[in-house]
């Protein structure tokens, strides 16, 4: 895992036999497409190098002795040739490209059903942009390969195949002459292959730099710009970004190189057909239609000469993004679902620790021998100082980690014999930074579950006391909301968040922080809501300010990953311990801001 998100500087290679078999995988439902495309392909090929020929036939059996009607034979047939081999290039594309789109379709329904599966321990680790970049950058990357790259590398083979066949036929000498520039054509792609592939690293190392830079600086820019850090900020983002365009730069001297020189090679090749063909057509040894046709089979040949040096580098990049892509599915960080789970049907809300420890990372305990018990429809909150572990109850509550050692209990099932699924319907979460999704506001209360009608939400709302600010909104609760919900304040994130808890009616309801961005006003309404929302209930609340549980039925004090006191407020502030200190530096805050 430490070296999942360290690949993007590494190529392998550029055919890479294990990562195209589980490709083609991805293009078995498609194999029809595929069959068809390498036929079409193989028609199209043919039909090219057919033209040359029939020009051939023009020049000596037709213009030599001034027959203009069968001239206009082989001008009709030439204008066939080239409908015919448009239509079926036309056939050919579409087969490719819709056979591509479904595989990549495939492909990123895959990669993100997958990401859903992992556990948080894996997004505590990965960069985000990082695994966009997997769904969309890597995956349009294979598009190319798919569409432009496997199957047309059949039509340039196919090309060269046959010309190379007719070019025989027509003149066995002539075409060994013109083939005789091939050795230093193949060192020549030799070349530039090896010094495409250093530079390929390259970019793909200045282009992860620029990425990651531009991700972080654009999601910390309030911080950038609060502290005048443009300048210095510009400055680091203008030396990656030269990195990036003098890589590219080289890729281009390379790219400007290369092609200029197979040009280079194809008027030799031209000049010897002129030079041996000539000598041979004024001796008589070859008609001159022959001629013209191998110089035009000549400029022919080295069209796809030059496709295939293109297609290395899209070969090369797939391999690269189809090997970031298996490593990511083949991470497996899963919290387990077990085979024959237990069902958890109407529950009553009892849970229970039993000797629970558990570690983010090997031994390293954050939570350690914790026990305690919260009855049905009791109030229990958990204090303790920043990282004491209260937030880690709530995570192996559901399940988004799995503890060491121990046992945790709802209505006596242990939950790790539970679907997983089945637990998290019980249990409804609110956390102090509220995730709101692009949609409207009726959506991001109901999570687009159609079996919570309309009905449902406005009550939920009135309850929070959200539908005071929805219903001054334009359009009320199809009122759009953007990306994390940039156009509504933090307490109006928090009540919608309320609202959404509400929506689903939860058995079992942790509040993680909920009312530490909600104004004063608000507060007191969200207070009156969960003392509605609670009856009926098991809760768990996780507070630092302690004004707002001492009517709890029980607090759990946390101190580094361990239970020290437990009670109710008046029980815990007569032990004076630490609670009692806690209670007390909150109190004197209030005296001093008062």
């Amino acid at each position: 895992m430490s070296d999942f998100f360290q690949d993007d500087e590494v190529i392998g290679k550029a055919y890479d036999a294990r990562l195209m078999k589980r490709l083609l995988k991805y293009v078995k439902p498609y194999r029809g497409y595929i069959v068809l495309a390498i036929i079409l392909n193989i028609l199209t090929a043919a039909l090219e190098p057919v033209r040359p020929y029939l020009t051939k036939i023009a020049v000596d059996e037709y213009i030599s002795i001034g027959d203009s009607s069968g001239l206009l034979q082989i001008i009709a047939l030439i204008l066939i040739s080239l409908v015919l081999q448009a239509i079926i290039e036309y056939a050919m594309r579409f087969a490719t490209q819709y056979m591509g789109q479904r595989t990549l379709l495939d492909l990123r329904i895959e990669i993100f059903t997958h990401l859903q599966k992992l556990s948080l321990k894996f997004f505590d680790k990965s960069p985000v942009g990082r695994l966009v970049t997997r769904v969309t950058n890597d995956v349009e990357s294979l598009s190319e390969l798919f569409s432009s790259g496997i199957v047309m590398i059949f039509s340039d083979i196919f090309i060269i195949i046959w010309i190379f066949v007719f070019m025989i036929l027509m003149s066995f000498d002539l075409a060994i002459v013109t083939m005789s520039v091939i050795p230093v054509l193949v060192y020549a792609t030799f070349l530039f292959r090896k010094k495409v592939r250093a530079n390929y690293r390259d970019v793909r190392k200045h282009l992860a730099r620029l990425n990651s830079y531009m991700q972080e600086h654009i999601s910390g820019m309030s911080v950038v710009q609060l502290f005048n850090k443009e300048k210095v900020e510009f400055e680091k983002f203008k030396s990656i970004n030269e990195d990036y365009r003098d890589a590219n730069i080289k890729s281009v001297f390379y790219h400007a190189i290369f092609y200029p020189f197979v040009e280079l090679i194809s008027a030799i090749a031209v000049a010897l057909i002129i030079w041996y063909g000539g000598g041979e057509v004024v001796q008589k040894n070859l008609s001159l239609g022959v001629l013209f046709a191998f110089i035009q089979y000549t400029e022919m040949f080295f069209r796809p000469v030059r496709d295939l040096a293109e297609k290395y580098n899209i070969l090369q990049t797939g391999m690269a993004s189809s090997e970031r892509i298996f490593k990511l599915l083949d991470t497996k960080m899963f919290v387990n679902n077990p085979e024959n789970p237990e069902p958890l049907k109407e529950i009553k809300g009892k849970i229970e620790f039993r000797n629970v420890w558990f570690a983010y990372n090997d031994e390293d305990y954050v939570l350690k021998d914790i026990s305690f018990t919260i009855n049905p429809g009791e109030t229990v909150a958990i204090v303790g100082a920043t990282g004491a572990g209260k937030s880690s109850i709530i995570n192996v509550l559901l399940r988004f980690y799995d503890i060491n050692k121990g046992e945790i209990l709802i209505d006596d099932i242990n939950i790790s014999k539970v679907d997983k699924r089945e637990l998290r319907k019980q249990i409804a979460l609110v956390l102090q930074d509220v995730i709101l999704f692009s949609g409207d506001i009726k959506s991001n209360i109901s999570l687009w579950n159609e079996i919570i009608p309309f009905e449902k939400i406005l009550e939920a709302a009135k309850i929070v006391g959200a539908d005071k600010f929805i219903n001054e909104l334009p359009k009320k609760y199809d009122e759009e909301v953007k990306e994390r919900g940039a156009t509504l304040s933090l307490g109006q994130k928090q009540l919608i968040s309320f609202a959404r808890a509400l929506a689903y009616n939860p058995k079992i309801l942790i509040l993680d922080e909920a009312t530490a961005s909600i104004d004063t006003e608000s507060e007191k309404l969200i207070q009156k809501a969960i003392s509605k929302l609670l009856k009926g209930r098991t809760s768990i609340v996780i507070a630092h300010r302690l004004s707002t549980i001492q009517n709890s039925d029980k607090i759990i004090v946390l101190h580094k990953g361990r239970i020290r006191e437990m009670g109710k407020h008046y029980e815990l502030l007569e032990k004076k311990g630490i609670y009692y200190r806690l209670y007390q530096l909150q109190y004197k805050d209030q005296e001093i801001n008062t």
